[in-house]
């Protein structure tokens, strides 16, 4: 179990709620995901800080009536973010340059889930 004291200063959680789309023309305030990851000042990831703490990262994908997914942030080889829930490909969730994105109160960053994109708000980044 992790606790505090494992975290380092740059952890952050970080709370993504679906944004407007076809579906959900106001968003979705009960869908979406809470990460557990290192940032760096710009609020991006912070790649090397993963690489040292990367069994701390996490990923809880929640949704109305549905039970919660809880997973690990991972890194493909050559720098692409995804959620990996179990063992294998099929359940990966694919980020769209999460890596480039900044998890900044406002911003917007896109998870790909069942060969759909999905675009998320970032509706708030706190110390854990």
């Amino acid at each position: 179990m992790t606790t505090l004291q494992d975290l380092t200063p740059r952890f952050r959680h970080v709370r993504l709620l679906l944004a407007r789309e076809r579906d959900h023309p106001t968003g979705e305030p009960e869908q979406g995901y809470d990460l557990l990851v290192p940032l760096d000042d710009e609020g991006r990831l912070d790649a090397a800080e993963w690489k040292v703490k990367q069994a701390l990262c996490r990923v809880r994908h929640f949704q109305a009536g549905q039970d919660d997914r809880i997973g690990r942030l991972r890194r493909k080889p050559g720098g692409q973010w995804y959620f990996d829930y179990v063992e294998g490909e099929r359940d990966d969730e694919v980020g769209f340059r999460l890596g480039e994105e900044r998890f900044v109160t406002g911003e917007y960053v896109s998870i790909g889930s069942n060969g759909a994109m999905h675009t998320y708000q970032v509706a708030r980044v706190e110390k854990p």
